[in-house]
């Protein structure tokens, strides 16, 4: 499928509308993105040893279930989750205790009052996952995610974002004050409008739109949907 990009709104729709309409589970959606974004983090040659940095929300789910991937293709796998295990809620906090489960490497880390944890952590890594913040997320970051994007990028070690690089908005493809410097973009079901702005391009690096399963009608209905910040 070769779609025109979808806002956030639009986003959201293709999600509300393959879970209620079609009946397909959210977390279906969420392992078919983590899966395809992993077959191109392998395709471009990701090393042994990855880093992925989790969030709260479905973004950090889908990291979880890179994880999982990675481990079972063999890959040094370590997850950072930047906030408390408490904030992950749904499918994402499924993906949690998959990976908790399969006792891969998990750290609870705050990069605000560690640093130099982070900062050493990232040294070790070939690549790193930034599944921090997701198309949801719009004007200036937040702590702890400023402080672990600054450090990310100052790591100088290739990042793959996953579905957008956190800090840049998805509408406007403005870039927050903090925004991840990505080497590779896996985005799902389309591009984002924000993505062709001038502005975006040096944050993006190489994007590549992720099939994650949903029927071309879903994506055709949910393009009607607008909101107040739809480009």
């Amino acid at each position: 499928m070769n779609n025109p990009p979808l806002t956030r709104t639009q986003v959201r729709a293709v999600d509300q509308i393959a879970i209620d309409r079609f009946g397909i589970p959210g977390i279906v959606l969420m392992e078919n993105a983590g899966r395809g974004a992993t077959d191109w983090l392998l395709e471009l040659g990701c090393g042994q040893r990855i880093v992925i940095l989790c969030g709260a929300g479905n973004n950090g789910g889908d990291g979880f279930v890179i994880a999982r991937h990675l481990a079972n293709r063999g890959r040094k796998v370590s997850i950072i989750l930047v906030v408390s295990p408490d904030k992950i809620r749904g499918d994402a906090a499924v993906n949690l205790r998959i990976v908790q489960a399969m006792q891969l490497p998990l750290e609870v880390l705050d990069p605000v009052a560690n640093p130099a944890t982070l900062t050493a952590r990232l040294s070790n890594a070939d690549w790193i996952v930034d599944a921090l913040l997701g198309t949801g997320a719009t004007g200036s970051v937040r702590e702890p995610y400023a402080t672990t994007i600054g450090l990310m990028n100052a790591s100088g070690k290739p990042i793959l974002a996953v579905d957008l690089p956190s800090g840049l908005d998805a509408d406007t493809g403005e870039p927050s004050e903090a925004c991840v410097r990505a080497k590779a973009t896996a985005t799902f079901v389309a591009r984002k409008p924000g993505f062709d702005r001038p502005a975006a391009a040096e944050f993006l690096g190489q994007v590549r739109v992720i099939d994650i399963g949903v029927p071309q009608a879903v994506i055709d209905e949910a393009r009607l949907a607008r909101g107040s910040g739809d480009a």
